[in-house]
């Protein structure tokens, strides 16, 4: 019942605006017409053989590790139920994507994990350009959506999707006499300083997300000049994408940029009715949440037989299931429809150039830094 009038009173709030042919012969079909219905059989067979010989070289491998930058959550819940599946001890670790990058990087080939799950992917790409992440075809990815949630070379995987936007304290605007953001350029009014929280272009991929947006949306030295004027009104860099949405419901953050759907876990999971969801009305881009293998990994097999299982029900479907409301980017997964009900279209967001974020996302964090004067004490990773 509780979930239920959140979301009622959520819903009041919520103001984005996602503003056959042949010729009629009877003559029986020629033989080769038909070879492709008799081969599936064999196809099944092959790739079911194949599947039971990887389960038993992973189980010989008997561990895997898995370094997530989802929520931590759903990650035990997606670690638990492969143990349990395949009788693999399965050990995780919650860091967020830079800080996995960043210990991916410094580990150079010797990786002391085996997997990544969860998280967006631009530090992954940044990773696959380095050459740390194992390229796998996968079986299960005939069920992904489309080519955009895929590295063309099988570095990565896409799981889930997540819209970018505000998360705004309704009682704190209201108690301080102000109108809620509607937009990107409105955060950057002076009457919103110290009021925002959004992530750490050092730590978090979210706020990496948020470069590559600015940029894309306004060009290059605009969307960096446009960092640079929100910098002023922002109170704290949090080390997790995630950050600022825990904090909105409390009212020690008044306005959070962030995944809505971080939002939505507040409102729905913890029953903070006095958070409303802003989808920017200029429009807004998204993440893909990701898996990958990392390369020279110590138990390879298990490794393969994860992406497997992420890009499948068993897993994805956990995601709700444990205060995850992303959209899920494979056609056998049931979407959570929460997120619709509270207004959130997965396809109503910008045309994002994911080879420009690939190619430049780390030559985009330095710029910006060096634009903010190299940051203070809100940057700092530790």
């Amino acid at each position: 019942m509780k979930k239920l009038l959140a979301i009622a009173l959520s819903l009041l709030m919520v103001v984005g605006v996602l503003a056959g042919c042949g010729a009629k012969d009877t003559a029986p079909a020629p033989a080769e017409t038909k070879a492709p219905a008799a081969e599936a059989p064999a196809t099944e067979a092959a790739q079911q053989s194949y599947m039971d010989e990887l389960i038993a070289a992973a189980k010989e491998e008997g561990t895997l590790v898995v370094y997530g930058s989802c929520e931590e959550e759903y990650l035990a819940a997606a670690c638990e139920k492969f143990q349990e599946l395949y009788g693999i001890e399965t050990q995780y670790q919650r860091l967020s994507t830079g800080e996995v990058q960043s210990k991916i990087e410094e580990e150079k080939g010797t990786p002391s994990a085996d997997v990544w799950f969860g998280g967006t992917t631009d530090p992954y790409n940044v990773c696959a350009a380095e050459g740390l992440l194992e390229p796998y075809a996968a079986e299960n990815a005939s069920h992904l959506l489309g080519d955009a949630y895929r590295d063309p070379d099988g570095n990565w995987y896409g799981i889930y999707k997540g819209i970018l936007g505000f998360m705004v304290n309704t009682d704190e605007l209201t108690r301080l006499g102000l109108e809620i953001p509607q937009d990107w350029a409105d955060l950057t009014k002076p009457e919103y300083k110290g009021l925002i929280w959004l992530s750490n272009y050092n730590t978090a991929g979210t706020a990496k997300l948020i470069i590559n947006t600015m940029i894309q949306k306004y060009g290059h030295d605009a969307g960096i000049q446009y960092l640079v004027d929100l910098d002023k009104n922002v109170q704290v860099y949090t080390k997790s994408g995630s950050g600022p949405s825990k904090n909105v419901g409390t009212g020690e953050c008044v306005i959070g940029v962030g995944f809505l759907h971080d939002g939505i876990t507040q409102i729905v999971d913890n029953g903070y009715g006095n958070i409303q969801l802003v989808i920017p009305s200029s429009g807004t881009s998204f993440e893909i949440g990701a898996t990958a293998i990392f390369k020279g990994c110590q138990h390879p097999n298990a490794a393969k037989l994860w992406i497997e299982f992420a890009l499948s029900p068993d897993c994805v479907n956990l995601a709700q299931e444990n205060g995850s409301y992303q959209f899920l980017v494979l056609d056998n997964a049931q979407q959570p429809a929460v997120a619709a009900e509270f207004g959130l279209d997965p396809e109503n967001v910008m045309d994002y150039d994911f080879e420009d974020a690939k190619n430049n996302i780390k030559t985009y964090v330095e710029e910006v830094m060096t634009a903010l004067g190299g940051g203070d004490d809100r940057f700092k990773t530790e």
